[in-house]
């Protein structure tokens, strides 16, 4: 089939849509370069919170394509309750520890076998890069690097109104206050936003939009906004600020910390100096913890969106990435 890997750059690949077994089935959509006769090295993507597949793969830019044409073997994932993976099972996650100890690890077999049993490399955006840190010890036999992308190590650090709502969550734990664990559309909210993009990507300051103003072209912010905004999960966005509150990734979940900090293993974090959800204040904790010999800091003129699809992605993160 033949795709757009950005604007009227288009090339032919191979897709397939794989389904994996495990106690929950999840989609994952492979991809490969139609004239490549054999693969560099898999790779599996993994979307943040609220998002899909669609976050790495639009129809005018594709991070996905540009991997497969690189000569990557590439597998885009929907987690849980996300993308198609909703259709093949009602299952929905009840915390993130559901994402790291049973959805990543079964892509991740499943990833490695169709490729010839070799190790994957992980690139995580966002709340995806945080599952990433949480899985690679247990599975470190069969994971070759880590890419995280905009992925805050240290939720809400460097935004006065994220570490506002986690104030708020904190006295909503105190006071017993539950969720009522129903996901929360989207597709509701972008739909709002698109209708009302003249503010949304106007000049005009507007916390926590996700993307700088104008930094995707208004028909690739409207491909991003219908495609990927899926449905957010709310204990897991209260699970985060959580973590914000107890000041360290997966918050009560120590191991995650203990294990990640001492993994010796390829890491690269990218952070958006223009990131509101995820200030470089927040992710980079993760490359000064880390105790890999082999660890690559960036910061990029980007924001949390448009370091994946927007505009100059390709021409910075892309390459950066591959």
């Amino acid at each position: 089939m033949r795709q757009a890997v950005d604007r009227d750059d288009h090339d032919d690949f191979l897709k397939e849509v794989i389904v994996t077994g495990g106690p929950v089935p999840l989609a994952m959509v492979r991809k490969r370069s139609a004239a490549a006769e054999s693969t560099r090295a898999p790779v599996l993507l993994v979307h943040g919170f609220g998002q899909n597949r669609h976050a790495f793969h639009l129809p005018s830019r594709s991070f996905v394509n540009h991997l497969a044409r690189a000569g990557f073997d590439v597998f885009n994932l929907d987690l849980r309750g996300h993308g198609r993976s909703r259709t093949l099972s009602s299952a929905r996650a009840k915390e993130v520890g559901d994402y790291v100890e049973e959805d990543l690890p079964s892509a991740i077999r499943e990833a490695s076998r169709l490729s010839g049993n070799r190790s994957v490399f992980l690139i995580g955006h966002s709340l995806g890069g945080l599952i990433s840190y949480a899985v690679a010890p247990a599975m470190r036999d069969s994971v070759a690097g880590i890419v995280t992308l905009g992925s805050p190590y240290h939720f809400a650090r460097g935004s006065l109104e994220l570490q506002a709502v986690a104030v708020l969550v904190r006295a909503l734990r105190v006071a017993r206050v539950r969720s009522v664990g129903a996901p929360v559309a989207m597709r509701v909210i972008a739909s709002a936003m698109r209708k009302f993009r003249v503010m949304t990507d106007g000049p005009l300051p507007m916390p926590l939009r996700g993307w700088r103003p104008s930094a995707i072209e208004p028909h690739v912010l409207d491909e991003h906004l219908r495609l990927a905004f899926d449905y957010a999960g709310v204990d897991e966005i209260l699970a985060m600020f959580d973590w914000a509150n107890a000041k360290r990734f997966g918050g009560e979940r120590e191991e995650y910390v203990e294990q990640f900090e001492s993994l010796d293993i390829p890491l690269l974090v990218i952070a958006g100096d223009d990131d509101e959800l995820a200030p470089p204040a927040s992710v980079r904790p993760a490359f000064v913890r880390s105790a890999s010999l082999d660890e690559t800091y960036r910061s990029l003129p980007f924001g949390h969106v448009d370091m994946l699809v927007g505009r100059d992605a390709p021409k910075s993160t892309w390459p950066l990435v591959e």
